[in-house]
């Protein structure tokens, strides 16, 4: 088939590049100018220049205005295959190909719709994340699922980990999902919208910690923030603290949420908990920390003894 791409960052590289390693004829690559903003700056992999070295026409766009519809319609794909595009598209720009338009998202929809769904997913302790390849439509991320992938979470999984099992899936999926279209199969499933859940972008506040959420959740949240993510954070004394490692203590811990407490197998162990007053929450066990100014610490060197409340 003709293809043309919708693509940005690392995840419009790969799938940009599959399209390129297989039988299918890639007639433009559109993607976005570059950014500064801090999660766009991470896995950026560039689709224009991926495009470049291998002679695909790049058209470069914010949005679908005159001047991106006109590419399209110039290079006449059969499908658009979009992956990571940032910004709204008219019917008129994703019913325009023979088959419409394949977004690869990497969630398994309808949960995770919109923005990281890995950083999401793993903070809410789903035992599992994937890919979704689904014809789209109208409304974000809800077309209807040709084609899913998964990969199970495990009990010390980092985002970065997931990152990069699920970007090691993408070729594999768009191009399965292409044969299926190309083999003239209809019979897509639809998506259960009333399972849905729609994620906004992060922004830094997003990484601040929440003492009273229980420890098992603020651990979740460390992990899905590991470098290069911006890390989870809180303040100490003025100055910021970046959490790098941290587990759920063994003892059950009770107070004021944030407290810095006492230590426990090398660690330094913060009260948590919505109920923390009561004593029979577990706390959270600190590890490893980043200042500011990047020097790191274990807990021991950087917490010598319990004292004052990090918030």
């Amino acid at each position: 088939m003709r293809v043309a791409t919708l693509g940005y960052q690392t995840w419009g590289h790969r799938t940009l590049q599959a399209l390129i390693d297989s039988d299918h004829e890639v007639v433009l690559a559109i993607t976005h100018p570059k950014s500064e903003h801090v999660y766009e700056q991470m896995w950026a992999d560039s689709v224009a220049d991926l495009a470049a070295e291998n002679d695909v026409p790049v058209h470069v766009a914010n949005k679908p205005d005159d001047a991106f519809k006109a590419a399209l319609a110039e290079a006449a794909p059969d499908i658009i295959v979009a992956n990571n595009w940032r910004t709204w598209l008219p019917a008129a720009v994703f019913d325009a190909p023979k088959f419409g338009t394949l977004n690869i998202h990497d969630s398994l929809l309808p949960k995770y719709t919109g923005f990281s769904p890995l950083i999401w997913a793993l903070i809410n302790g789903e035992e599992e994340v994937g890919l979704t390849a689904h014809l789209m439509d109208e409304e974000l991320d809800a077309g209807d699922i040709v084609l899913q992938r998964s990969t199970t979470v495990g009990p010390a999984d980092t985002v970065t980990d997931l990152f990069h099992r699920t970007i090691d899936m993408i070729g594999p999926i768009t191009l399965d999902a292409l044969d299926l279209i190309a083999s003239g199969r209809t019979d897509w499933t639809p998506q259960d919208r009333s399972q849905a859940t729609f994620f906004h972008k992060r922004a830094p506040q997003d990484s601040h910690v929440d003492w009273s959420w229980p420890a098992e959740v603020i651990e979740r949240f460390v992990r899905a923030q590991s470098d290069p993510y911006p890390n989870a954070f809180a303040e100490f004394k003025g100055q910021r603290i970046r959490i790098l490692k941290a587990s759920v203590s063994r003892g059950h811990y009770g107070g004021t949420p944030g407290r810095v407490f006492i230590q426990e197998d090398g660690g330094m162990v913060i009260v948590a908990g919505p109920d923390a007053w009561s004593g029979k929450n577990k706390g959270l066990r600190i590890e490893r920390v980043r200042l500011d100014d990047g020097s790191e610490y274990t807990a021991a060197e950087f917490f010598p003894h319990g004292g004052g409340y990090l918030t």
